[in-house]
C-alpha cells in the first residue's frame, strides 16, 4: 500500500473508496488532519515539503506516532518533527497543565542561563532551545495564575481530617543550591471527597514556618479540623496544637519504620510484624493493652524500642478515637507519600529548580490536577460517617479515648508564642 503522507489528497480517497470495507468518513477525517498538518508545518518551516527555499527556517525530520481518539474512531497520526524547535498540531489538545509546567521549569532554567547538564538535555529532547524569553515568560504567567487560583481558594465548609507533609527539594539561590521544604496539606471534606488545600516553600520545617503555613490555613477559612496527622517533627507538632488544638496522630508506618533502625536485623521482621498488630485491635483499649504487653516483651531484647513505643502511645493510638471504618485512612501519611513519589519523578527530570516559584510551579500544577480528579472521583469517606463525626462536636473526641485531647490541650499550653 502506497504511503498516504505521499500521496495527493485526490488519490488518496479514490484508493480507499475503492477498497473493500472502508470506512470512508474515518479516512476522510485522517486525510483532512494530515493535509492540515502539512499546512502548518509548511508555514512553520518556511517552506513546503522538498522544497528549496532561502526562506526556509528548519528541516523535517521524520514522524512520530500518536493515537487520537475522535467521534468517527480511532485515529493514527504520523505527527511531522523538526530538526530544530517543535511542532504540536493545532486541532489536538496541548500537552496537560502538569506537562506543561515540567516544560516551563525547563525552558526558564535553559533561557535564563542557569540549566544544568540534566536540563541541556532534556532541553534538545522536549525541543524548546527556540524558545524565546518572552515565549516562557507568557507561558509560566498563565500556569502561575492557575496556580495561584488553586492556592489562595478560599476553604468552604468543615474539614474534619488534615495531612500534613514536607519533602525536600533542590532550588538555586544567588551564588548557591539550598536544600527547601516543600510542604503540602491535604484534607478530607465533610462531603466525603479528598482535597489539597494547601501548598508552600519554605526555608527549613521550623516551627515558625509551620505555624505560619497554617494559620493561612485558617485565614482561608479551614475549619472543623478533628485530627491531624502527620510524621513525628517537634516544630510541626506545636504547630499544630497552637493554631489548630486538635489531636496529632502520629504515621504508624514512619514510626515502624524508625523502630527497625534500633534493631539488628534478625529483629526486624519481628519488630514490625509485632508494631502493626498493635493497629487491628477491635478498640481503643485493646490496642492500649496490646501495646502494654509489647513493650514488656521488648523491655530486655529491645529496651530502645520499648521506651520509645511506650512514649509515643498516644499517638499512634490517636486515630482510634474516631470511627472504625476511618482507621485505616487515618494511621498514616500514605496518601502524601504517594503524591510526593509523582512529585519526586519530576524533580528527578529537573534536578535543580531555577526559583522557589518554579518549584510552587510545577508541585501546583501537578497537585491542582490531582485535586480536579479526587473532586469527581469516589468518595473517600462516606457522607453518613462523617456526619455522625461532625454531630459529636468539633472540640470533643471519643470518650474511649479521653487522653488525646488532654494531650492536646497540654500542648497548647506549652507551646511557644
Amino acid at each position: 500500500m502506497a504511503d498516504p503522507q505521499s500521496m495527493s489528497v485526490a488519490e488518496a480517497a479514490s484508493k480507499f473508496l475503492c477498497g473493500e470495507q472502508a470506512d470512508v468518513v474515518r479516512e476522510a477525517v485522517r486525510m483532512v488532519v494530515a493535509e492540515l498538518m502539512e499546512l502548518e508545518i509548511a508555514e512553520l518551516t518556511g517552506a513546503a515539503r522538498y522544497e528549496r527555499s532561502p526562506e526556509r527556517a528548519s528541516h523535517r525530520n521524520g514522524y512520530r506516532q500518536r493515537g487520537w481518539d475522535t467521534r468517527v474512531g480511532s485515529l493514527e497520526l504520523a505527527i511531522p518533527r523538526l530538526r530544530s524547535g517543535s511542532y504540536f498540531p493545532s486541532f489536538l489538545e496541548p500537552r496537560r497543565r502538569s506537562e506543561q509546567a515540567l516544560v516551563a521549569v525547563v525552558a526558564e532554567a535553559y533561557v535564563n542561563g542557569v540549566s544544568t547538564r540534566k536540563v541541556e538535555r532534556l532541553v534538545a529532547q522536549l525541543g524548546v532551545e527556540s524558545m524565546s524569553r518572552s515565549t516562557v515568560s507568557r507561558l509560566c504567567k498563565t500556569l502561575d495564575e492557575q496556580v495561584d487560583l488553586f492556592r489562595q481558594r478560599p476553604l468552604e465548609g468543615r474539614y474534619p481530617y488534615l495531612w500534613l507533609d514536607a519533602k525536600a527539594e533542590k532550588v538555586r539561590e544567588p551564588g548557591e543550591v539550598r536544600s527547601k521544604a516543600l510542604v503540602v496539606a491535604y484534607a478530607v471534606h465533610e462531603n466525603g471527597c479528598r482535597e489539597v488545600i494547601g501548598i508552600d516553600v519554605g526555608e527549613s520545617e521550623s516551627a515558625a514556618f509551620w505555624r505560619e503555613f497554617l494559620r493561612s490555613l485558617v485565614a482561608r477559612g479551614l475549619s472543623g479540623v478533628r485530627l491531624c496527622i502527620s510524621d513525628a517533627h517537634e516544630g510541626l507538632k506545636s504547630a499544630i496544637a497552637q493554631v489548630l488544638g486538635c489531636p496529632w496522630q502520629r504515621c504508624t508506618v514512619h514510626f515502624a519504620r524508625d523502630m527497625k533502625g534500633h534493631v539488628p536485623k534478625s529483629q526486624q521482621q519481628m519488630v514490625g510484624a509485632a508494631i502493626s498488630q498493635l493497629f487491628s485491635a477491635p478498640d481503643g483499649g485493646e490496642a492500649r493493652r496490646r501495646l502494654g504487653a509489647l513493650v514488656a516483651t521488648l523491655e530486655r531484647s529491645a529496651p530502645k524500642v520499648a521506651s520509645l513505643l511506650e512514649a509515643a502511645e498516644d499517638d499512634l493510638l490517636a486515630h482510634m478515637a474516631f470511627p472504625a471504618e476511618h482507621w485505616s485512612k487515618l494511621r498514616s501519611t500514605n496518601p502524601l507519600e504517594r503524591l510526593n513519589r509523582e512529585i519526586g519523578r519530576r524533580s528527578d527530570v529537573v534536578g535543580i529548580y531555577p526559583n522557589d516559584a518554579a518549584l510552587i510551579r510545577l508541585a501546583g500544577a501537578l497537585l491542582l490536577e490531582q485535586n480536579d480528579e479526587w473532586l469527581v472521583g469516589r468518595r473517600y469517606l462516606s457522607v453518613e460517617s462523617l456526619a455522625r463525626l461532625c454531630e459529636t462536636g468539633e472540640a470533643e473526641p471519643d470518650e474511649r479515648y479521653p487522653v488525646v485531647a488532654t494531650t492536646a490541650r497540654k500542648e497548647i499550653a506549652l507551646a511557644p508564642a
